[in-house]
C-alpha cells in the first residue's frame, strides 16, 4: 500500500485555482499545476482498504488503490499502464469527471478524501511530458471494416479499441471537427481542445481514421455503411433538447445551452472573432443549476455580460451529506464550481412561469416564482412572483450528448451469418431519441414507444430488429 499513515498525517490539498480577476479575462483552464510532490503526497493517503469502494464508485472501475500506491512510490511507467488498463482518455476524465469515487472513498467515511480525480490527471499528464504515451497500433489486421458513427468520447474509445484489436475503423461525425460533447460542449476553460487533439493524433497514428462532416441518415444512408462495413457502431449524442413550453418561448433572445457553448469555444479558439450568439452587455438569466448552467456561467463572463442570473427549481443543498444519501452514495450536496467562484447569483427553488417581451418580439425579463416541494411535485408559493430583468437567457432543460448504446453487428460476409453485442446500457429519455435515430439511419419503420422504466426492453428489440434483418 501507499504511506500506511498518510490519511492521518497528511491533509487533502487540491490544486490552486488561478486568481479570478485573472482568469476571466482569458480561455485557459482555471487550474495552476501541482508539483509531483505534492502529488505524491495526496496518493500517499490512499489506505489501501480491504474493499475499495472507489471502485464501485468509479464508473469505469479505475484500479485506483493500484495507481495511487505506484505514483506514491515514483514508478509512473507502472501507474500509467494500470490506469490505461481500464481507461481510455483520463485525460478527459481527469478534468471532467464528477468524481464519484471520491464521494465513495473510505477515507471520506470520517476525513477528507483522497484527491483521487487529481492523481488520475497528473500520472497521465507526466506520461505525455515524458512521452510514454505512445501509438498502439496492431501487430496484424483482422480484414474486418468498422464505422463508428458519433465522435464523442464513447465513439472515440469503442473506435480505440477496435483500432488496437486490429479492425479497420473509421469514425463518423456530422460535425466539421471530431470530439462531439468533448469539442463543443465542454468550455476552453474547462479542458483546452489541444489535450483531445493529442489524444487523436495518437488514435490516427495507430490507424483509426476520421470522417467528420458527414452527416450519417442523410447524405450516407445506412445501405451504404452496411455495404461497405462488417460492424456499425452507434456511439450517437442527442442534440435534441428538453424545452420548456411556457408562455413567450416563441421570443427572440431564447437559447439552449448547446446553441450557445459550441460558438463560445469558436470564440475562445479565434475560429470567430464574434459569435452569433453573443452575450457581450446582455443580461443573462440561466435555467438550470447543475454543470451545463456553470459552464454557460463562466463562457457568459468571458464573453462580458452585464448581469448573470442562475435559476434552480431544487432547493438549495446542504454542505453535508444528507442522511437520505448516505456514503459511498453521490450526494446532492452545495458545490461551489471554479465558474460559480468567479461570479454566483444563483437563486434557489425558483420556476420560470413566463418569458416577457417587448413590442419586437424580443425577450426583456422572467416571470419567476418561489416554488415548494408537496406531495411528491413543485408547488408555487402564492404570491411570490416578480420579474427578473434578461435579454438573453440560456434554456438548459436538454439532454446535451448524453452517452447511450452501443450495438456492435458483425456481418461474415462469405456465409452471411451475423453476430451482435450490446456493448452499453442506455437508460430514461434518450432512448427514444435513439430509436429515432435508428430508424433515421437504417430507414425501418420500426415503432418508437418505449419503456422508460425498463432496463431490457432495448435489449428485447434489438435483438429482434437484429434477427428481422430491420438493423
Amino acid at each position: 500500500m501507499a504511506d500506511p499513515k498518510g490519511f492521518m498525517t497528511t491533509p487533502r490539498e487540491t490544486p490552486t485555482r488561478r486568481p479570478v480577476d485573472v482568469r476571466i479575462q482569458d480561455w485557459r483552464e482555471v487550474y495552476e499545476p501541482q508539483s509531483l510532490e505534492h502529488l505524491q503526497k495526496q496518493a500517499g493517503r490512499c489506505m489501501d482498504c480491504g474493499i475499495p469502494f472507489c471502485h464501485n464508485g468509479c464508473p469505469l472501475g479505475n484500479l485506483i488503490p493500484e495507481w495511487n500506491d505506484l505514483i506514491w512510490r515514483g514508478d509512473l511507467d507502472e501507474a500509467i499502464d494500470r490506469l490505461h488498463a481500464t481507461n481510455n482518455f483520463p485525460e478527459f476524465t481527469g478534468r471532467l469527471c464528477p468524481a464519484p469515487c471520491e464521494t465513495a472513498c473510505v477515507v471520506g467515511i470520517n476525513r477528507d478524501a483522497v484527491t483521487i480525480k487529481q492523481v488520475e490527471l497528473r500520472t497521465i499528464e507526466e506520461a505525455f511530458g515524458a512521452g510514454n504515451v505512445k501509438p498502439m497500433a496492431p501487430d496484424r489486421l483482422t480484414g474486418k471494416t468498422v464505422a463508428v458513427i458519433g465522435s464523442g468520447p464513447a465513439g472515440l474509445a469503442a473506435a480505440q479499441q477496435l483500432t488496437r484489436a486490429g479492425h479497420t475503423v473509421a469514425v463518423y461525425e456530422r460535425a466539421d471537427k471530431i470530439g462531439g460533447l468533448l469539442r463543443y460542449g465542454i468550455p476552453e476553460f474547462k479542458m483546452e481542445k489541444h489535450i483531445l487533439d493529442r489524444r487523436l493524433e495518437q488514435m490516427e497514428k495507430e490507424g483509426t481514421r476520421f470522417r467528420p462532416g458527414v452527416d450519417v441518415g442523410g447524405e450516407l444512408t445506412g445501405s451504404d455503411l452496411r455495404k461497405k462495413y462488417d460492424a456499425i457502431v452507434l456511439a450517437v449524442g442527442s442534440t435534441q433538447w428538453r424545452d420548456l413550453s411556457i408562455k413567450g418561448r416563441e421570443l427572440k433572445g431564447i437559447y439552449q445551452a448547446m446553441e450557445f457553448l459550441p460558438w463560445g469555444n469558436k470564440q475562445a479558439l479565434g475560429e470567430v472573432e464574434v459569435p452569433p450568439i453573443n452575450v457581450a452587455g446582455k443580461h443573462v438569466v440561466i435555467l438550470g443549476g447543475g454543470d451545463t448552467g456553470a459552464d454557460c456561467l463562466g463562457t457568459s463572463i468571458r464573453q462580458g455580460a452585464a448581469s448573470i442570473t442562475q435559476l434552480e427549481i431544487m432547493p438549495r443543498p446542504t454542505e453535508e451529506r444528507p442522511s437520505g444519501q448516505p456514503w459511498p452514495t453521490y450526494p446532492m450536496i452545495y458545490r461551489v464550481s471554479s465558474a460559480h467562484e468567479e461570479k454566483d447569483n444563483r437563486m434557489f427553488s425558483v420556476s420560470t412561469e413566463e418569458f416577457l417581451g417587448d413590442d419586437n418580439g424580443n425577450l426583456r425579463a422572467i416571470k419567476i416564482v418561489e416554488t415548494q416541494f408537496v406531495n411528491g411535485k413543485f408547488e408555487p408559493v402564492a404570491g411570490s412572483e416578480k420579474e427578473l430583468k434578461a435579454d438573453f437567457e440560456n434554456d438548459l432543460k436538454n439532454l446535451s450528448m448524453t452517452q447511450g448504446k452501443i450495438l456492435l453487428k458483425l456481418i461474415d460476409r462469405e456465409t452471411g451469418s451475423t453476430s451482435f453485442e450490446i456493448v452499453k446500457q442506455m437508460r430514461g429519455n434518450f432512448q427514444a431519441f435513439m430509436w429515432q435515430s435508428v430508424a433515421r439511419i437504417f430507414g425501418s419503420n420500426m415503432k418508437t414507444e418505449y419503456d422508460p422504466e425498463g432496463e431490457d426492453i432495448m435489449i428485447e428489440r434489438s435483438i429482434q430488429l437484429i434477427e428481422a434483418g430491420k438493423f
